[in-house]
């Protein structure tokens, strides 16, 4: 046992110990980037449902009350391929990239309790976009290049336990932390030199989030199962260094005149996170169900962070609904009856609004769709799996000078089970 446990810790320390690019969305360019989902694989391919579903072999990362039904200890890891096609009404951009999507595990304290740990992306930056202004003779008169990367990642611990037969509560520590590096470099007809603006900074901050599952038999085959998690209201604190210097763009950007060089700092209010699920199922047969979350705007604040006009933030509301089938779970004739297909459908107003126009009060609503669809195939023994995950959808629209991004994710993870803390049998 000792084996694994270092096995995992040498995970972990690699995975902390580089960065990775997971975005491509030009829609990444606000605030500290766009938020990623802090569901596991089989979750996003039912639509990113499962604050009410408890499971013994798998972790649920959305609802730490979860772990009281935990019966082996498990460990999972995820790589997620993001592809996206960005129109503008006159022009496509696509745009990929590949990341390590999470490493988490999750170990059971008895028969009605267990704790998890993990790391996984928090929010994600990684943009490049091009604004060309012509004049009268449609020769380009000014040219704009916006750049960015980075984003921040969350190290968590959480533990849940049964209270009573059938109600379970958790709790969940997270620490934030990350860097992000903006740039704007703007290049005028006749002008030999560029001028680029730079903020540098980084990210750090706590939240915690709690939860409670509660589940009932409604006659001999199906089970009701009822869950809410609260994200409770947190801070992320930013530091960092503004520039603004003239550059030669042929010569590499290598500074020339520095105009501006200050130290700026910046806030992120994030007000309390709600999740309600509901759902029905058979134990290892089938399961289906919904989940409804909604939020206050977030808040901005401090020149790093709050220096963009053409944002600004509503309230945040999303409905998932899906579901799994497992034919025969414990099938010895059939390799697909063991098999578990999973579909679902996301609907989510961001609360990200955007000025596409530029005029500072049309502000339009970002808004995401995505259906999506899945497997687990068992690995090995019937508690191991891997889970294969894809995602079709839509963010944003094309209008009032706002970019359509039509997205296809593909996900890839191993959920790997094994018994830890074996009692010792004499015969």
């Amino acid at each position: 046992m000792i084996r694994k446990i270092i096995v995992v810790v040498t995970l972990f320390v690699s995975v902390i110990s580089f960065a990775q690019k997971n975005n491509a969305s030009a829609y990444s360019f606000f605030g500290i980037g766009d938020k990623n989902s802090s569901n596991t694989v089989e979750q996003l391919s039912m639509g990113g449902f499962g604050v009410s579903l408890s499971d013994a072999f798998r972790l649920n990362l959305s609802n730490p009350a979860s772990l009281s039904g935990l019966k082996f200890t498990a460990y999972s890891l995820a790589i997620e391929n993001k592809n996206i096609w960005a129109k503008d009404g006159n022009d496509t951009q696509a745009g990929a990239t590949t990341y390590l999507s999470y490493l988490v595990m999750g170990i059971p304290l008895g028969n009605n309790a267990g704790m998890s740990f993990g790391l996984l992306p928090n929010t994600s930056v990684g943009y490049s976009l091009t604004a060309t202004e012509y004049d009268s003779n449609n020769d380009i008169n000014e040219l704009t290049l916006y750049k960015g990367e980075g984003g921040s990642n969350k190290v968590f611990l959480g533990f849940g336990a049964q209270i009573f037969e059938g109600f379970s509560v958790g709790l969940q520590g997270n620490y934030i932390f990350g860097n992000i590096e903006n740039s704007i470099i703007n290049q005028q007809k006749d002008v030999a030199l560029a001028t680029k603006y730079e903020t540098l900074s980084n990210l750090k901050g706590f939240s915690l989030n709690g939860g409670f599952q509660y589940k009932t038999k409604l006659n001999s085959k199906v089970d009701l199962h009822l869950g809410a998690n609260f994200d409770l209201a947190n801070d992320i604190d930013t530091e960092g260094e503004e520039y603004v210097y003239s550059t030669s763009i042929s010569s590499g950007e290598i500074p020339r005149d520095t105009i501006l060089n200050k130290k700026s700092t910046g806030l992120l209010k994030s007000p309390l996170k709600t999740t309600f699920g509901v759902g029905f199922g058979k134990e290892n047969k089938w399961y289906a169900g919904m989940d409804y979350s909604f939020q206050e705007a977030l808040e901005l604040q401090g020149s790093i962070l709050n220096n963009y006009s053409r944002i600004s933030y509503d309230k945040y509301n999303k409905i998932s609904i899906g579901g799994f089938y497992t034919p025969k779970f414990n099938s010895i004739t059939s390799y697909w009856n063991r098999v578990t297909y999973r579909a679902g459908v996301k609907i989510e107003q961001t609360g990200l609004l955007v000025d596409g126009i530029g005029n500072g009060t049309d502000f339009t609503s970002i808004d995401d769709f995505g259906i999506s669809f899945g497997v687990g195939l068992p690995v090995s023994n019937q508690l191991s799996n891997l889970n294969l995950g894809f995602e079709l959808g839509k963010r944003g629209k094309i209008n009032k000078g706002l970019v359509q991004e039509n997205y296809l994710n593909f996900r890839l993870s191993f959920s790997l089970n094994d018994k830890w803390f074996k009692k010792r049998e004499i015969f």
